[in-house]
């Protein structure tokens, strides 16, 4: 039987299940990753296992977020992390050696494996051939212990690319086009593959840019095949031993195809605040830009600072833009600094930032207020900048530095500077002094002393589910609340090992108040329960938005529709995640009103149907959990930790 490229990869892995789009897949995971934000807690996850080392081919540990050591809190956690790192037997990745995404794909990456990891921009590593999905750390913690990762057999996508993009025209708009089409909701269980014969005119790093925001779709993942490309990007990195050719087999199946001519394609841009809300640069010519940044995992590889620094060759920024530029990895920086082009940048006064996600998450250089920000990152959510009143777009690294030079938005195949297409180097530069390595994979220290500072905290244990729930709607959300809305990053990701501390921050920019009526009402006997809109839990992976609302008591999320990652993190927090089953119900239940389900664990072990009443109102209403069996498990014992593996 003909078989597509994800099919190749999930029947190589299978360890349970069938792939029959819908039913629950079982896969063996190769590699993981984690960064510091979602780390620390996955490695406390993974300690309270008990084993010796990890059990995967090879497992890293990456410090890229909170690199901004204010307060004694991060510095802390990097201690941590590198501690438990050498007593398990997993790579580290010291602060300042780059971005986890970008340096997992200069140096690690492996077409044809399998990688876990948790951040939501891991299919990053689809640009290389990988079946990368982000997923919650405690997902992770189970895949570096030898377990299967769990997953809906997805339906696959082909998008089929032709032509040749023109320039001034990037991967940035491929991808862009694609949200256009697709939105940001809805996605769920598809992974899109990239074909046709336009893939070959894209280097590795366009590939990586189109996959890593394939996560805004809300997809399980993206991936491209692996190529002549593919083998010449990994010849270039020294590491043509991992490379092994990938692609779809002859009349391979798929159950939707696109069609996307690149010769076709503008400059784009998403608009604020949803990386689906698409427009073009044309039509935002010349609106008046106070902010430029560059950089973040999507964008900030060798090539696209190079054509960056081109761009801005002997040229100054526009006076009255603030521009800054954050590179992928410190082979990046060492490149751009060896041909000359990093002085250029300073000299057109670009300010250089550290080789970390930085600004993308709110972590510093936040805009001011009612500020216009162009950022070539994945996410544009209202408020993640750290400025809630700013204006947001996202777009190509050439967009960006024509914005740069202008002062407005400018269509960048209008700047006589634009370069020709920058040709990916025969040899990168090869530096991993900054990895710290274990002697062999998987082989740990068990002498290690693992070190823990104040801000280490324990892992929340859940309860076993109650057979009836009785309790509050202790918030009414709208549609597309994303994890940033329900915990925020920036500031606050310095709390995350510290869960009575983080969880004073849920809906903290939605609510102010939420944590003090969660807390009462849980303090008093009462379960809470969140009730949303369409796509609640989009964005980010961090499972803190389902681990702090369970500290609070949160017992159910009532919702419209409920993205993958989260929907996985409440489960696996112990939290029933129920749909509508008519969704005009959601207008039948208001902040504040009691609430009951009866007979909740019969429910549970049964269809997932259930009845709540709201006492408030008089009103009953159906809701339904669309559960597998080791799910269900998994809710009525509280939690993933009460059987891990």
């Amino acid at each position: 039987m003909p078989l597509n490229i994800v099919e190749k990869i999930l029947y190589a892995h299978r360890l349970s299940g069938n792939l029959t789009p819908g039913e629950e897949l079982g896969i063996r995971i190769d590699q993981t990753l984690t960064q510091d934000a979602t780390g620390t807690m996955a490695y406390l996850q993974f300690e309270s296992m008990g084993l010796e080392c990890v059990r995967t081919e090879l497992s890293l540990s990456y410090v890229d977020h909170n690199t901004v050591q204010v307060g004694f809190e991060n510095a802390d956690d990097h201690a941590y992390l590198r501690s438990v790192a050498q007593r398990y037997g997993i790579i580290f990745s010291r602060p300042g050696n780059g971005i986890c995404h970008q340096l997992h794909l200069e140096r690690f990456g492996k077409p044809g494996a399998t990688l876990l990891g948790s951040d939501s921009h891991t299919p990053t590593g689809g640009g290389i051939g990988m079946l990368a999905i982000g997923a919650g750390g405690i997902d992770v913690a189970v895949a570096m212990a030898g377990g299967a990762f769990y997953l809906t057999s997805p339906k696959v996508t082909l998008v089929r690319l032709s032509g040749e993009l023109r320039p001034g025209v990037s991967a940035k708009d491929v991808i862009l086009k694609v949200l256009s089409v697709y939105g940001t909701n809805g996605n769920v269980g598809r992974v899109l593959e990239y074909g046709g014969p336009g893939v070959a005119t894209l280097g590795v790093p366009a590939r990586a840019t189109i996959t890593n925001m394939g996560a805004e779709l809300g997809v399980t993942t993206s991936v491209f095949p692996s190529d002549e490309t593919t083998r010449s990007f990994l010849v270039a990195q020294q590491r043509e031993g991992d490379w092994r050719e990938l692609t779809a087999d002859q009349d391979a199946g798929y159950d939707q195809i696109l069609e996307i001519n690149l010769a076709e394609l503008e400059p784009l841009a998403a608009c604020p605040h949803s990386p689906g809300n698409i427009g073009s640069i044309a039509a935002l010519s010349g609106k008046k830009v106070n902010q430029v940044l560059i950089g973040s995992c999507t964008n900030s590889s060798y090539r696209d600072l190079k054509t960056v620094a081109l761009m801005l060759q002997g040229r100054k920024v526009h006076p009255e833009v603030e521009v800054g530029i954050a590179p992928g990895s410190r082979q990046v920086v060492a490149m751009l600094a060896a041909e000359g082009l990093l002085t250029d940048l300073i000299s057109s006064g670009v300010r250089i930032l550290e080789n970390a996600c930085g600004f993308c998450i709110g972590n510093h250089m936040s805009p001011g207020t009612n500020a216009v920000s162009l950022r070539t990152s994945n996410r544009n959510f209202e408020g993640r900048s750290g400025t809630m009143s700013a204006q947001i777009y996202l777009i190509s690294p050439e967009s960006a530095a024509a914005a740069a030079l202008t002062g407005a938005f400018t269509d960048p195949r209008t700047i006589e500077s634009l370069p020709k297409a920058v040709a990916e180097p025969t040899t990168f530069t090869i530096d991993d002094s900054m990895f710290l390595f274990c002697e062999s994979a998987g082989a740990g220290v068990p002498s290690t002393t693992i070190v823990r500072g104040p801000n280490i905290g324990e892992v929340p244990s859940g309860k076993p589910l109650e057979n009836k729930l009785d309790g509050v709607a202790v918030i009414r959300v709208d549609d597309r609340i994303t994890t940033d809305h329900i915990m925020p990053a920036g500031a606050r990701l310095k709390f995350r090992s510290n869960i009575p501390r983080y969880a004073q921050c849920v809906f903290e920019n939605v609510d102010p108040e939420f944590y003090d009526r969660a807390s009462c009402n849980r303090d008093n006997g009462l379960h809470n329960v969140i009730v949303a809109g369409l796509s609640y839990g989009q964005g980010s992976s961090r499972e803190h938005a389902a681990m702090c609302p369970m500290y609070l008591g949160v017992k159910a999320v009532i919702a419209k529709s409920i993205e993958r990652i989260h929907c996985a993190n409440l489960i696996n927090f112990g939290i029933v995640p129920f749909i509508f089953e008519d969704q005009s119900s959601y207008e039948q239940i208001e902040q504040g009103d009691r609430i009951t389900i009866d007979n909740l664990v019969e429910a549970i072990r049964g269809d997932g149907r259930a009845v709540v009443c709201n006492l408030t109102s008089g009103v009953e209403f159906t809701v339904v959990a669309g559960l597998t069996e080791r799910q269900k498990s998994i809710l009525i014992n509280g939690g993933l930790l009460a059987n891990p593996v």
